[in-house]
C-alpha cells in the first residue's frame, strides 16, 4: 500500500455493501447461525444475495462456514477471530446510527435544517 493510502479502505470495502453489515451484526449479536436463521432475521434479503455475501465474507476470512457431516448436512456460519475483532466497531457504529436516527438524519439528505426544525416546533 502506498504511504498515501488509508489502511481502513480495504477493511471497509470487505465489510460494507448491501446486507453485509446486517449479516455481520446478526452474527456478532447472535453467535453462530444457520442459513435459514439468518434469512429469518433478515426477511427482505434473497437467498442468492445472502449466499453471495456469506461467500465473500468467508473468502475474506471474516466468516467461517461450518458443515457437519449429517444427513442432511447441517451448515452454520460464525465470525472468525478476525470477524470478532469487528464487534466493538459494529457496536460503536450502531450507537452512532441510533443517535443520528434520533436527530432525523436521512441517507442522501443529511440532517434536518435546524431553522426549519425550529419553525416547525
Amino acid at each position: 500500500m502506498s504511504s498515501a493510502g488509508c489502511p481502513m479502505d480495504p477493511v471497509l470495502k470487505a465489510v460494507t455493501g448491501r446486507w453485509t453489515t446486517s449479516i455481520l451484526w446478526q452474527l456478532s449479536c447472535e453467535g453462530p447461525l444457520r442459513f435459514g436463521e439468518l434469512m429469518g432475521l433478515m426477511p427482505q434479503i434473497s437467498a442468492k444475495v445472502l449466499t453471495d455475501r456469506l461467500r465473500m465474507l468467508e473468502k475474506n476470512g471474516i466468516v467461517l462456514r461450518i458443515q457437519k457431516s449429517t444427513i442432511p448436512p447441517e451448515v452454520s456460519y460464525e465470525l472468525t477471530e478476525q470477524g470478532r475483532d469487528l464487534h466493538q466497531a459494529l457496536r460503536s457504529l450502531h450507537e452512532v446510527a441510533l443517535k443520528w436516527d434520533a436527530a432525523g438524519w436521512l441517507p442522501d439528505k443529511g440532517f434536518p435544517d435546524p431553522a426549519v426544525q425550529q419553525a416547525a416546533e
